[in-house]
């Protein structure tokens, strides 16, 4: 079992249903969530996940004291794809799950990954890096792992055969996670106190899909456990909107946290370029990022949620 903080975002999905898969992983033991940019309508639905697993685990907000009042507590919630959405929050969460009441109940996301990540934690993030940028800045921040979804590796680093169409021959690309806070994704490449890094980036999670036929196998499982159970729940609505499936960025990376096997990796050196991420060889750097990965492996990592906890 592994200990694990994740830092996520509710603009997309896929960050909330990783939150319900490391919940209810058998092979996870998390220890806080923090949220950004954190406004009370995205810690309600984090605290929201949290009463369904029964589980009173410290909540971090990056910037709660300065967020506008919610406009669910205003009464009235902007529209989104699935109906009204919140501040920072989509529409599909609450289409999903029902309207779920805001919340200010959240310690400063920096403090909150200081005070819970240590050299046996695993840190995993699927938001811009300002909440890992306030701990870094604290004294003393120390993690024994960190796991991005972010970062680019391109020509150079992934052979042409095994390049997506969409990425073929770029160096560098932007990505949304590492250019949401890119001083703080610089300092993090940098910072004494993490010991391994790891990033999964868009060159692979771009060609990995939560699609009906992995509902198909979710559903098969679901019954054993609430996170697949309330993965698939949220699935259902989506697929219902968009058929062809879900780029599942996120999933993916906190299953490579479980599993690092899922992965084939390259040592590198991250830079940054014109607005774009790129990498290039750097054997000894400590800092690794996905070229490949076993979508076998992954899947049964991701229905291991369904399984009974590792002694």
């Amino acid at each position: 079992m592994i200990d694990v903080v994740w830092d996520m975002e509710t603009g997309d999905p896929d960050d909330f249903l990783t939150l319900l898969l490391l919940l209810g992983h058998p092979q996870v033991n998390l220890k806080a969530v923090a949220v950004t940019p954190g406004t009370p309508d995205q810690v309600g639905v984090v605290r929201r996940a949290l009463e369904w697993f029964g589980r009173d685990i410290p909540v971090g907000a990056h910037n709660l004291d300065h967020q506008p009042r919610s406009v669910r507590e205003q009464g009235d919630p902007g529209e989104g794809r699935h109906g009204p959405r919140g501040v920072c929050v989509s529409s599909w969460h609450y289409k999903a799950y029902g309207d779920i009441p805001s919340s200010r109940d959240a310690a400063p996301g920096g403090e909150v990954l200081h005070a819970h990540c240590d050299e046996s934690t695993t840190l995993v993030t699927g938001a811009p890096l300002k909440n890992l940028g306030a701990a870094m800045r604290l004294p003393n921040f120390r993690v024994g792992r960190l796991v991005v979804q972010g970062g680019f590796a391109g020509e150079g680093v992934v052979p042409p055969e095994r390049q997506l169409d969409k990425f073929r021959g770029l160096v560098t690309c932007p990505t949304y996670n590492l250019n949401g806070d890119p001083r703080s994704a610089e300092a993090a490449l940098v910072h004494p106190g993490i010991g391994v890094r790891r990033f999964v980036s868009k060159n692979v999670c771009h060609g990995v899909y939560y699609d009906a036929a992995m509902h198909t196998a979710v559903a098969a499982v679901k019954h054993r456990s609430p996170s697949l159970q309330r993965i698939w729940q949220g699935m259902e609505v989506y697929l219902d909107k968009s058929p062809e499936g879900k780029k599942f960025h996120d999933p993916l990376a906190a299953c490579c946290a479980i599993d690092e096997a899922i992965g084939e990796w390259a040592e590198v050196e991250l830079f940054r370029a014109r607005g774009g991420w790129g990498s290039r060889p750097s054997p000894g750097s400590n800092t690794w990022i996905i070229t490949g990965y076993d979508h076998d492996r992954f899947v049964r990592t991701l229905l291991a949620a369904g399984a009974e906890p590792s002694v």
